[in-house]
């Protein structure tokens, strides 16, 4: 079951994920919102729309807009919706 990781604490872990581009997007009720603080920062992906971010915060330490999310996914990226997905240092364990 894939699992993400981050400073040794298990942050999700769901044998539900769905894997685009490489990376695992797990269903967001997989983690504690109390790790996660609102970030200001968005992206834009042609085929997916606009990500949001969170930044992770794990024993006081923070991990800047370390998970991503597509609050209203396209169409045709509609499978990542209510999913978070990881990276900066998140490792991803199967």
């Amino acid at each position: 079951m894939p699992s993400a990781y981050w400073n040794g604490q298990l942050i999700a872990d769901s044998a539900d994920t769905v894997v685009v581009e490489g990376n695992h997007y797990f269903p967001r009720e997989c983690v504690d919102p109390a790790l996660l603080t609102d970030s200001a920062t968005t992206t834009w992906c042609p085929w997916k729309g606009t990500a949001n971010y969170f930044t992770l915060v794990v024993d006081g330490e923070r991990n800047p807009d370390a998970v991503w999310y597509y609050a209203d996914p396209k169409p045709e990226a509609e499978m990542v919706r209510d999913r978070v997905a990881f990276w900066h240092g998140v490792e991803i364990r199967d």
